[in-house]
């Protein structure tokens, strides 16, 4: 039964997160709604999240993709507004919420109130890409979100292990908690800059596409596990390595580099798709465990965290964005100017998501001497409400404001011209090595196919500057667009033949299998160069 809902709670999620492609909602949201009306369906299990299973075997592969797919530049870049973010506003975030949600709620102790602050301070990765990837936000805003998403998962665990030692009453003086916070940091970035090399090389290595991804699905497992042996924080170990082996994927074959697209894609959605339904599935469970709180105090106190939530955000989003540029010529000098609007989206980005779910899931029950962990029900409660709160509120405005705000989206005719002119230089290298190779006699092709060579380089220097021109008057497509629908007909004419070949046992279906892999990698080339010209 239990591997039965497990199929079923991943089909369901899927089927949600496919219908949620067709509407103007983000996926995120829609798989919460749907995970809270399912939690009251008669016949649908309990799913209870369970914080030995996210947090080491759900979180680490999200985060490998997230920083597989983040420009290690782009952050080293924005390494400033980023660690302000990902450290200082969680922290911040920690004591502040924590320290006010104890002034407002009489039955939460300081320590228990800090526990709460830490658990809901970390804006989640998860909510931030998905989200944010629908948006168009100008490209600096999403590099921050993005590098705040990958290392504040690492901040705020830290600082809930030394808030949750402090409740408990196992002694934590402000040194001890300083030294934990620097262990897990330095440690598990240490743990990452020994495996990535060694990791790199292993993939660069093994010579068989099935094997590389093999070993690509494991590495974000092995990475956060061998961090966390070394009471190390395995998020940043994760991060640490995706982020390298992201900037040297080139350097891996192309074989590889397709075949671990297509899984990682797979996994990403099928895991992103289920944690936020997850989410959704939680409440039973949560207004279960209120006891002693009646349904509308909880409410009033989730109500007063969650604005707490979201203004604490802002009181430091806006200092951290200007202060530092009036203090410092050299900070004005080197990065672009920022006016008011992009704090404002900054702020309001701030999801949380699975991650403070399951961290509040794994407090203790009880605290050193055996009593009941102080309001640790009201916690789980006032995080699931602060969750759902920042993902339906914030999450189903933040489009909106957006464009009220009129950000300029990125320069799609800027980068189309990049794009066109790195080709150009890569093409006319590529045409003077073309040029030295057939001067050996070796390398002597019949002159077709040498056309055939320069054709294709040919096809590629032009397809994008075809982007930037003029388009066909009937149809509204470019040339390159036409070649591509065209070479689409002809190569679906060729499948028809070779299956009605098959059919008619002209050939056997080994000979179809290895006639259809020609076409499929012929037709995935035209349809990728297609893909990447939308998003460009």
């Amino acid at each position: 039964m239990e591997a039965l809902s497990l199929v079923a709670l991943i089909a369901g999620s899927a089927a949600v997160a496919g219908a949620a492609r067709r509407t103007p909602v983000p996926a995120p949201l829609l798989l919460v709604t749907a995970g809270l009306i399912a939690a009251y369906i008669p016949g649908v299990p309990d799913y209870t999240l369970d914080p030995h299973i996210v947090l080491p075997l759900v979180l680490p592969p999200l985060l490998h993709m997230a920083a597989l797919d983040s420009s290690y530049l782009d952050l080293r870049a924005n390494a400033r507004p980023v660690a302000l973010l990902s450290v200082g506003y969680t922290l911040f975030a920690t004591v502040a919420v924590g320290w006010l949600a104890h002034l407002l709620i009489p039955a939460l102790p300081l320590t228990a109130a800090l526990v709460l602050g830490a658990v809901v301070a970390p804006p989640d990765a998860v909510a931030a890409t998905a989200i944010a990837r629908r948006l168009g936000l100008p490209s600096r805003i999403t590099t921050i979100l993005q590098g705040e998403s990958l290392v504040n998962d690492a901040t705020a665990i830290t600082a809930y292990r030394v808030a949750v030692a402090a409740a408990v009453g196992e002694a934590a003086s402000w040194g001890q908690g300083i030294a934990e916070f620097a262990l897990a940091a330095l440690g598990g970035v240490g743990v990452g800059l020994l495996l990535m090399v060694p990791i790199h090389w292993l993939r660069t290595h093994l010579g068989e596409p099935l094997l590389q991804n093999t070993l690509s699905l494991l590495i974000p497992f092995v990475a956060y596990a061998a961090a966390e042996q070394f009471h190390a924080s395995g998020v940043l170990a994760v991060v640490v390595v995706g982020l390298y082996l992201g900037h040297r994927r080139w350097q891996v074959d192309f074989a590889t580099r397709l075949q671990e697209e297509a899984v990682w894609r797979m996994v990403a959605f099928i895991l992103e798709s289920t944690v936020f339904a997850l989410i959704g599935l939680q409440l039973p469970y949560v207004l279960e465990g209120l006891g002693a709180y009646g349904v509308g105090e909880a409410l009033a106190y989730g109500l007063a965290v969650f604005f707490l939530v979201v203004a604490v955000r802002y009181v430091w989003v806006f200092p951290a964005t200007f202060l530092p540029r009036r203090l410092s010529a050299r900070i004005r000098e080197r990065e672009p100017a920022v006016d008011w609007r992009a704090p404002v989206i900054v702020g309001w980005a701030g999801m949380r998501g699975v991650v403070s779910l399951a961290i509040a899931f794994s407090i203790p029950l009880t605290t050193a001497g055996g009593a009941p962990f102080p309001a640790r029900n009201l916690i789980l409660f006032l995080t699931f409400t602060t969750v759902i709160g920042t993902l339906v509120v914030q999450g189903l405005t933040l489009p909106a404001l957006i464009r009220a705000l009129k950000l300029p989206p990125p320069d799609a005719r800027a980068q189309t011209l990049a794009e066109a002119q790195a080709q150009s230089e890569a093409s006319a290298a590529a045409d003077r090595r073309l040029d030295e190779l057939l001067t050996d006699e070796r390398n002597a092709l019949p002159q077709p196919l040498q056309d055939r060579l320069r054709t294709v380089m040919e096809r590629r220097r032009n397809a994008v500057w075809e982007r930037l021109g003029a388009v066909n008057e009937i149809t509204g497509e470019s040339a390159d667009a036409t070649y591509r629908r065209l070479a689409g007909e002809m190569i679906e004419t060729e499948r028809s033949v070779f299956v009605d070949l098959r059919d008619r046992r002209r050939i056997d279906d080994e000979m179809l299998r290895t006639l259809l892999r020609r076409l499929d990698l012929e037709e995935a080339a035209a349809y990728r160069d297609e893909e990447d010209g939308a998003s460009g």
